[in-house]
């Protein structure tokens, strides 16, 4: 369930494909942990680790019990969120 998971959206600011998924989450009243990998190289190198490419928007999802997936790609970021999220 939603209230068992947490996100974290892997972004920079000005990235266009990045601002689509912060409207998206936004109008569905999802909270994102943001990660910007311009201003972090940490964060850069977790979504290079995780995806084999330094392409954002990488969405993290991480369950209650420590599971991990990575999402990347706009459009099917918030097709998993409308999905998740929508009425």
């Amino acid at each position: 369930m939603a209230s068992t998971e947490s996100f974290s959206l892997y972004q920079f600011s000005g990235c266009p494909f990045c601002t689509r998924v912060l409207h998206a989450a936004e109008r569905l009243g999802v909270e994102l942990e943001l990660r910007d990998t311009l201003a972090d190289s940490d964060h850069a190198r977790d979504v290079l680790e995780a995806t084999g490419g330094r392409t954002v928007p990488v969405l993290r999802i991480e369950d209650s019990e420590g599971g991990v997936r990575w999402l990347p790609e706009s459009v099917e970021i918030i097709a998993y969120l409308e999905e998740r999220f929508g009425s």
